[in-house]
């Protein structure tokens, strides 16, 4: 516990640190600096800083002591020893022990990296802390081995819990009555022997050492063959593998139905036994090794009972080994530890040694494949930790310079002294192929600029910079940068990369800073996007480090793979959002301004990256003076759709135009121009034209006249009068939402969608509006809700247009309203808005709308 406090104080940079125990007192068990005179001494628990990080099961960060009203009035940050404070608790089986701290005694500010090295020390502390109270639970195994060796006729039996294989040996076959072969080596085969009446007990008792990877005892009986039963005990350990959990029980059964002789059950029992067993005497000579430990330690190629421990095994002399046999004798406590032991066994050990009165007794296992298990996981983690990182980093940003210098950056470190990205510009690039044509070794150079780079000494990224600016200019057509253009594949120099680079230079600034940084390996590895090379990463190690490994190699391919989609991610959204930008300014025209009407538009997108999809609003004159509002709603959501709508507004402008024709006319022959010219999409939409003759004009009111193809339907709002009061004078009128009448112009008979049956007849409907008629035109993105029918959505929105209509809103208000009301805070879909209201006073006679115009017949 001292070293990890020292540790914890080394790695963080503070003066001091502890690691302490709380119950009803605080007891240091681990500490540095102002902390070292208190280890073993316990203090009231009131006083102690770390209580705050026990009382809160959570990381506590203290960047002022004097400031932080928790802990001000505590004797040790009034005496100025805690000016700041780090602890994170120390958690065991769920239960919050104790805390790992650091502290200084001047305020300083903490970092979340300082709170995650500390937890990780913390996780070093807790393994310590759950092996002392291991050490609790030695003399109770020592005295169940004891029971085993004072019982008689024992057998041993291995149960594997991976793959369910239970063995038993000889001894423990005969036991159960079995003739050899007859035992299934299943658990079911085990429990079938046990009496109904123990089975559900024994199964107990193996669950809960399985379970917490401990020790199994029970004692029961079982059914012999022949008819009569046997009482049996039996002992055990469950194993952990790699990741904590149980993969072994291992133990000894034995008759407890006679008494035998204790000497002899001892031998059996210890010979039977699946774990190593030794004993040493005072004299520190072998005095027995059981047949597994015979196994694992035979290697030395000499007799071992009889021998000295330290001449047999000297390179045990001064190492753990030593160390904690040592101690075990000397303290009469036992120990366990893990402990490597070089050729000719090259093996790890984990090891419990119990002192005895007559010397020691050693209890060991083979853990040389569980080490390297976690050392590969640990490898393997803290490799996919790094990526994750640059996954993280590359992938947090959308703007191209910014990622090239994240990834200049993150690779210098884990794998690298410094390192280079270059771009690959294909609009000036060659031709893919055309380098590898005889006479085009130079066209490699093509389009590449070298854009970012990174050195892990700070004095040298000035020769970086220098050195990539001039790099692509100066490098021969035999470059390494060259061959990897050129055949799209990793080059590696494992050594020697310092002159072969410098010879590759041709004499200027370039080789002048190659020759101040240079290096002893290098790589360059293509940044791949999807289907074709974006760009180039090239990394340099110096002397003082090993050339790059396989597993280097294989992470930095997984690095150049990574960063390749992602740059190309980069590029292929700022293509899109100029796209689409262009799309929406080519879209949003405003509507033309009639005298006897006020027409206001609005789109919004479904989301930020988008901007723009199918939904779209128009409004226009036809030359017989008519004002036509159309809404409308290609299928699908990105700029392909977009692309759709855009074909499909023009045309549809076009019709109404230059035919004159009405909404429903307008819409077949928008069908029937879709399937000549190709157009595969399918849309909805609603043409509407508001027209007078001259008598409605005098009469103050104004036609409708609509075709729906599959489309919601419009709203037509009447607006009644509100009196005018002496209170209202000059204020907007305001009426009761109920008087407002909102209606849905639903169709009778729906007409198609467009792009289904060209050929198909479409119908329109009209509707005579007095002034201040409001008409509203919409897209589904307004009123559709996942999981909801449209209908209600619709009803929601006439709710919502009462509303805003008897709040005396304008109607540019009455739009914006819509959108905040109306829409959740991420919309789905995009959504268009066209709405129209007739001037409630009388204007100057607009273009009056004469019988509609049939255009001349075409054979």
């Amino acid at each position: 516990m001292d070293h990890l406090a020292g540790l914890a104080a080394r790695l963080l940079g503070t003066a001091s640190a502890q690691v302490s125990l709380i119950s009803d007192v605080q007891t240091v068990v681990g500490g540095i600096g102002s902390s070292a005179p208190s280890v073993g001494v316990s203090t009231p628990v009131e006083e102690s800083v770390c209580s705050v990080t026990v009382g809160s099961s959570a990381s506590v960060l203290i960047p002022d002591a004097t400031a932080d009203p928790r802990v001000q009035h505590m004797e040790a940050v009034r005496a100025g020893v805690v000016g700041a404070y780090l602890g994170v608790p120390l958690v065991v089986r769920d239960e919050t022990v104790g805390a790992l701290c650091v502290y200084d005694p001047v305020p300083r500010e903490w970092t979340e990296e300082d709170v995650l090295l500390l937890e990780q020390l913390a996780a070093s502390a807790v393994t310590e802390l759950q092996l002392a109270a291991l050490a609790e639970e030695y003399e109770d195994e020592r005295m169940r081995w004891q029971l085993a060796v004072d019982a008689a006729e024992v057998g041993a039996f291995d149960w594997n819990l991976v793959t369910g294989e239970l063995r038993w040996d000889e001894r423990l076959v005969e036991l159960f009555g079995l003739e050899r072969g007859a035992f299934g080596g299943t658990i079911e085969a085990f429990n079938a022997s046990v009496h109904p009446d123990d089975r559900a007990r024994v199964g107990a008792a193996l669950s809960a050492a399985v379970d917490a990877c401990g020790v199994f005892t029970s004692e029961y009986r079982i059914m012999l063959p022949s008819g009569g039963t046997r009482w049996v005990a039996a002992r055990g350990r469950a194993l952990a593998g790699s990741d904590g959990g149980a993969v072994r029980l291992l133990g000894a059964a034995y008759d407890t139905t006679a008494v035998q002789d204790n000497e002899a059950r001892v031998a059996r029992l210890l010979e039977a036994m699946p774990m190593a067993f030794f004993q040493l005497d005072r004299d520190w000579r072998f005095t027995f090794l059981n047949s597994e430990a015979h196994r694992l330690l035979g290697a030395i190629g000499s007799d071992i009972v009889g021998g000295i421990i330290w001449e047999l095994f000297p390179d045990a002399v001064g190492s753990d080994f030593e160390t904690h046999y040592r101690a075990a004798v000397d303290t009469n406590e036992p120990v366990e530890f893990e402990a490597y032991y070089p050729p000719p066994l090259d093996r790890w050990y984990e090891i419990r040694g119990w002192p005895t009165p007559d010397g020691l007794l050693v209890y060991f296992i083979d853990v040389s494949e569980r080490r390297r298990a976690q050392h590969a996981a640990e490898t393997a983690a803290a490799r996919a930790s790094n990526l994750a990182g640059i996954t993280a980093s590359l992938t947090g940003t959308l703007d191209i310079d910014v990622a090239v210098a994240q990834l200049a950056e993150v690779v210098v470190g884990p794998w690298a002294d410094w390192s280079i990205v270059t771009l690959v510009d294909h609009s000036v690039s060659q031709v893919p192929g055309t380098a590898r044509l005889e006479g085009s070794r130079h066209l490699w150079r093509r389009g590449l600029r070298d854009v970012a780079g990174w050195h892990a000494d700070p004095e040298r990224r000035g020769l970086v910079d220098r050195y990539l600016e001039h790099r692509i200019p100066d490098l021969n057509d035999v470059s390494f940068l060259a061959e990897a253009m050129r055949e799209d594949r990793a080059v590696v120099v494992v050594d020697g990369a310092g002159d072969a680079i410098a010879s590759m230079l041709r004499p200027g600034a370039a080789l002048d800073a190659w020759t101040q940084l240079s290096a002893s390996s290098a790589a360059v590895l293509p940044l791949r996007g999807r289907g074709r090379t974006i760009g180039l990463l090239t990394v340099f190690r110096g002397m003082d480090r090993p050339p790059f490994s396989d597993d280097d190699m294989t992470d930095l391919v997984d690095v150049a793979d990574r960063a390749g989609v992602a740059l190309d991610n980069v590029r292929l959204y700022a293509e899109q959002r100029d796209l689409s930008e262009g799309l929406q300014r080519s879209l949003l025209t405003p509507p033309p301004a009639p005298d006897h009407l006020h027409v206001v538009v609005r789109y919004e997108p479904a989301a930020k990256a988008a901007q723009v999809g199918g939904d779209w609003y128009d409004s226009f004159l036809q030359g017989s003076g008519a004002t036509n509002v159309v809404i409308g709603d290609v299928v699908g959501h990105d700029t392909v759709a977009a692309a759709a709508m855009g074909q499909i507004r023009g045309l549809l402008r076009g019709i109404a135009v230059t035919t004159g024709a009405g909404p429903a006319e307008v819409l077949q022959r928008l069908d029937e121009a879709m399937a000549t010219l190709q157009i595969e999409t399918i849309a909805t939409a609603i043409v509407a034209r508001l027209e007078q003759t001259p008598d409605e004009l005098e009469a103050g009111v104004t036609r409708l006249r609509w075709s729906n193809a599959g489309h919601p339907p419009p709203l037509v709002v009447v607006h009644p009068e509100a009196p005018e009061t002496p209170e209202t004078v000059g204020e907007p009128p305001r009426v009761d939402p109920r008087d407002v009448e909102v209606t849905a112009l639903w169709p009778d008979e729906a007409d198609l969608m467009l792009g289904l049956v060209p050929s198909g007849d479409r119908t329109e409907a009209v509707l005579t509006l007095t002034r201040g008629s409001t008409v509203l035109l919409y897209t589904d993105g307004l009123v559709e809700r996942r999981g909801e029918l449209i209908d209600r959505g619709v009803d929601r929105l006439r709710a919502v247009v009462a509303e805003l209509t008897a709040e005396g809103r304008d109607l540019e208000e009455v739009c914006d309203e819509l959108v905040r009301r109306m829409l959740p805070e991420r919309p789905e879909d995009d959504v268009a808005i066209v709405a129209v209201r007739l001037h409630p006073q009388d204007r100057p006679r607009p273009p009056v709308a004469g019988p509609p115009r049939v255009p001349p017949t075409v054979d």
